[in-house]
């Protein structure tokens, strides 16, 4: 009997195994990780008992609504995770660094950015390796990525999580806008300290009962009160109900300037914005980052800045 391998779990089995253990640590139950692995609970429990059972160790502490790794776990846990980095890096070193993607990448990004400014660089993505898979969600949160097996995540204004990589791919300019109907012939106000006496539509998710405008040029900043009419976190409810007059409305300048240059909308203020929002891609760590990540980074770093019209980052 060879005390390396024990009977009846092979070199490759005892991988599966281990990457099983690690799935279901990320994961944090059973059910997840098989959604993960695309197989069945029972299918990881049987290979979490065939791994402790090849270790001589109990690896997890399981009862109906908990689950913790036992000591022996921990050391195996943060063992498992280095020889899978590690023969991921061996397997993309013997391929080569120019290997073709394939598979499935997941990706969160924005309602509103992930509908229309993205969708070009998804297709481009999607033309340029044939033979990847793209599930494109599209929602304002940044989810659990390590337990729900998302790869990245595109998001616009806060700060990321800590325990993340976050790439900045760009600023997104924010202007105030109001159909020239609200305004009732008045001139169209040069300075903010007219805004608060008029309507507001609030960008739920970025302001609410007040904003703040800086100068552009010298630098000046000014905090306003305001009297929103409708609450939305919706770029597209907001740009609209600003075309039908409900208020003023403060928003990313992309997603108004067919309506500007229509005349459907002015922009109060000129001189003045709020603070741009930032543009970020973000994923977990790890040693090695799969082809169909790096790729897929590697177009959103430019195409992002082209989509929004703003300057890249360097």
């Amino acid at each position: 009997m060879n005390a390396d391998n024990p009977p009846g779990i092979s070199s490759a089995d005892r991988m599966m195994l281990v990457e099983t253990f690690v799935r279901i640590v990320d994961a944090g139950s059973l059910s997840a990780a098989a959604r993960l692995l695309e197989t069945t609970q029972p299918t990881v429990s049987r290979r979490l008992k065939a791994l402790e059972k090849s270790l001589g160790v109990r690896l997890l502490q399981r009862s109906t609504h908990a689950m913790k790794l036992t000591d022996d776990g921990m050391r195996c846990y943060a063992r498992a995770k280095e020889l899978l980095a590690g023969w991921q890096e061996f397997e993309s070193e013997i391929r080569g660094a120019g290997d073709e993607p394939v598979g499935l990448l997941r990706v969160i990004a924005p309602h509103a950015f992930g509908q229309q400014q993205l969708v070009a660089p998804l297709a481009e993505y999607l033309k340029r390796y044939p033979r990847m898979t793209v599930e494109w969600t599209l929602h304002d949160r940044v989810p659990d990525l390590i337990g729900q097996g998302i790869d990245c995540v595109i998001r616009v204004g806060e700060d990321p999580p800590p325990d993340m990589v976050a790439l900045r791919l760009g600023d997104v300019p924010r202007i105030v806008v109001a159909a020239p109907g609200l305004l009732e012939g008045m001139p169209v106000p040069d300075h903010p300290d007219a805004l608060p006496a008029l309507p507001w539509i609030s960008a739920s998710n970025f302001y609410r009962d007040q904003v703040t405008l800086t100068h552009a040029q010298d630098g000046r900043s000014t905090q306003l009160a305001i009297r929103p009419r409708l609450y939305t976190d919706n770029l597209y409810a907001l740009r609209n109900a600003a075309v039908m007059g409900v208020g003023v409305a403060l928003g990313s300048s992309w997603a108004l300037r067919e309506e500007l240059d229509s005349g459907r909308l002015v922009q109060l203020v000129p001189q003045w914005q709020a603070a741009p929002l930032p543009i970020w891609l973000i994923y977990p760590p790890a040693r090695f980052y799969p082809a169909r990540l790096r790729r897929f980074i590697d177009i959103m770093r430019v195409a992002v800045p082209q989509a929004f019209g703003i300057a890249p980052l360097d």
